[in-house]
């Protein structure tokens, strides 16, 4: 399954709240329709005020070209879909969003546990953009996160589900990936992975240790933007 991950930021001089409107009543039912899309799931910040974005939009796809056809290719953000649903969608964006400041990310998506059966919709959510270490190669970068943080992460105690979105166009990616932890409460989340407000925290359980001084191995922090919202999905059609 191949992923559009878009970081949100709001367009200058509308307020969080205007822009949440905006995006769940005359966005999503535009998106929904966007030709190809399979699934389409939205995450608001549980705390606003803290949050580096306004949200998260994420649209999957069976086939990758199809993804490029509709949003455009990793490398470039001027495009102009021809036709149909997918020119109205990129119209719109201008109405709501600060174009230029919305980091995205195009990948295939590994699901490395579940517990939910894909329905994530309510679900708390961890989302952090990574960078690898400065030294590092991507390949490696890879290499270290799949065989070595992949088993402890799958062990953080509350995790229902994590999964990993790799780029498929790793030199004109704006990240090496893409991790997502998924909680069922806002405070197992926060106890495994830190409040939103800060990247400064020491998880108490071992488990959640573990992997926390693990990250230190392969990513650079300070450049790794995060997200913790809560989970809709607005479309499902993958039969998961």
């Amino acid at each position: 399954m191949y992923k559009h991950v878009a970081l949100l930021v709001r367009r200058d001089g509308m307020t969080h709240d205007e822009f949440v409107e905006y995006w769940q009543e005359n966005h999503t039912p535009i998106a929904r329709d966007i030709e190809g899309v399979v699934r389409y799931q939205t995450v608001l910040p549980v705390d606003p005020e803290a949050s580096e974005f306004d949200g998260v939009a994420e649209l999957y796809f069976e086939e990758l070209d199809a993804l490029h056809a509709a949003l455009g290719s990793p490398g470039s953000r001027d495009y102009d879909p021809a036709k149909g649903t997918a020119k109205a969608a990129r119209e719109d964006v201008d109405e709501f969003l600060a174009v230029d400041s919305r980091p995205r990310l195009i990948g295939e998506e590994f699901v490395e546990k579940d517990g939910t059966g894909g329905d994530t919709t309510g679900l708390y959510k961890h989302s952090a953009f990574l960078v690898r270490k400065a030294g590092m190669s991507h390949d490696a970068f890879l290499d270290h996160w799949a065989n070595e943080h992949v088993p402890l992460a799958r062990e953080i105690p509350g995790v229902v589900r994590y999964t990993r979105v790799v780029p498929t166009d790793p030199e004109n990616a704006e990240f090496d990936g893409v991790a997502e932890l998924y909680f069922e409460s806002l405070d197992a989340l926060r106890a495994a992975l830190g409040h939103e407000s800060s990247r400064d925290y020491d998880p108490d359980h071992p488990k959640a240790a573990a992997a926390r001084d693990d990250v230190e191995n392969f990513l650079s922090l300070e450049d790794r933007p995060r997200f913790v919202g809560r989970e809709t999905v607005q479309k499902d059609e993958t039969g998961r």
